[in-house]
């Protein structure tokens, strides 16, 4: 079946029931879609947040940027009760930044989006968390593409949310 807007062939620009089927995304355009878009600032991630509010524009759909600061890593004993740092107050101002400059370029196509920073809490499992909470119906977020080693070393929160996600994932490179 042709496009009835006459856009190419899965366009995401057209808002007619068959795109939006084809988008995995729903039945109908007219009820209101929840996107999740997941940032921590770097260039990648931009590009994620790019990607997810054309995704969001195309669709009417609101926004919730999630950001996430992973838990420090020391050897201290588990009975001490943790202590807010210098550095856990930075790595609030800069996500508080980073979702502050989403927000403006979500204002400025008129897409309503809410912000969360959730603190102290392994990447993977904040994006699910969140995106359950709030009855998200896409996941987008970006991937480095590391392989190998440095896969093994540095992580995969994409690939953790991928295999985890009871919903779509829209990854961007």
């Amino acid at each position: 079946m042709r496009c009835p807007n006459n856009l190419p062939s899965r366009s995401k620009y057209c808002q007619t029931n068959f795109c939006a089927r084809r988008l995995g995304v729903g039945a109908s355009v007219n009820s209101k879609y929840m996107l999740q878009i997941a940032t921590d600032g770097s260039e990648l991630a931009a590009k994620a947040v790019t990607t997810g509010l054309e995704l969001a524009k195309a669709l009417g759909a609101e926004v919730t940027f999630v950001s996430v600061t992973e838990p420090r890593t020391h050897f201290v004993p588990v009975s001490l009760p943790p202590v807010l740092t210098e550095d856990d107050e930075a790595l609030k101002r800069a996500a508080e930044t980073v979702l502050a400059n989403a927000s403006a370029d979500a204002a400025k196509i008129n897409i309503i989006c809410t912000s969360v920073y959730v603190p102290n809490e392994f990447p993977a499992e904040a994006i699910l968390k969140e995106a359950k909470a709030r009855k998200c119906d896409v996941i987008v977020m970006a991937s480095h593409g590391r392989r190998g080693l440095a896969r093994l070393v540095l992580g995969g929160d994409t690939v953790r949310v991928v295999t985890h996600s009871a919903i779509p994932v829209l990854v961007c490179r």
